[in-house]
């Protein structure tokens, strides 16, 4: 594992975005520190989807360990790295899976789809066909691990291999087909390192909010759920009080 990667401050998106979040919420933070540090570890599962060779394994080794290797062999099934990053002092772990592009290794892959918090769908900028089939999968991600609503992120890789002209051709095409999809939009360079730190870093800032807001949310149900609790007993000692005081006065009665 890596050196942590600490974020104090809310990552920005780098174009299009459809997650209009600009801060972490800090008095939720404060108010469920104790929460995220004294809970077991704060995961974000994040998968890469792609046709073959558009550049997914090149993004993860980038991250991860600050390497390119143009001669990267094809993934065969999945691949799995662990990415420890810090978000305002507190651990949060990116488990980050590299599928197949091939057909034949689909059915693999989509097995580890689920609970995914994030999505990313990389593309070639260099081969525009790539990202048309983001879409087909998209909908595989999706039909598996809807119910999580993960964020999704349309990224477009070896933007090293365009002009600034090519490039600016490609990106629109590229904005329009995230709006249609709602996803956020980046373009990276796995050769210069392009965007890629903060492509992750966002992913983990966005799912880390998310988490706070969960916790935040079980919390107040767990204390109306408390507070409905004492109120029921309560009552029922007032009503056993009741009773009790009323065969009292029953026995003296009797007694007289």
């Amino acid at each position: 594992m890596s050196q942590f990667k600490e974020i104090n401050t809310f990552p920005k998106a780098l174009k299009f975005t459809p997650y209009n979040k600009n801060d972490f919420d800090f008095d939720l933070l404060k108010s469920n520190r104790t929460h995220l540090c004294r809970d077991s570890l704060k995961v974000c599962k994040v998968i890469i989807l792609g046709d073959l060779c558009v550049g997914k394994t090149s993004l993860l080794n980038r991250f991860s360990h600050k390497i390119f290797d143009s001669n990267y062999r094809t993934t065969i099934g999945v691949d799995f790295h662990s990415e420890q990053v810090n978000i305002l002092g507190i651990p949060y772990y990116l488990q980050i899976w590299d599928t197949a592009g091939q057909e034949r290794f689909k059915c693999i892959a989509q097995c580890y789809y689920r609970k995914a918090h994030v999505v990313m769908l990389v593309f070639d900028l260099s081969n525009i066909k790539t990202l048309a089939n983001c879409k087909n999968w998209l909908h595989d991600a999706l039909e598996v691990c809807k119910e999580n609503a993960p964020f999704v992120f349309l990224v477009g890789s070896k933007k090293d291999l365009l002009s600034e002209e090519g490039y600016n051709s490609v990106e629109k095409i590229a904005i329009t087909t995230a709006k249609n999809i709602n996803a956020e939009f980046w373009s990276v360079s796995s050769k210069t390192g392009e965007n890629i730190d903060n492509l992750f870093i966002r992913a983990a800032a966005l799912s880390f909010e998310r988490h706070i807001n969960i916790i935040g949310m079980e919390n107040i149900n767990n204390n109306s759920k408390k507070i409905g609790t004492e109120l029921i007993c309560v009552e029922k000692k007032k009503k056993g009080n009741n009773r009790n005081s009323g065969c009292n006065n029953v026995i003296k009665c009797t007694k007289n």
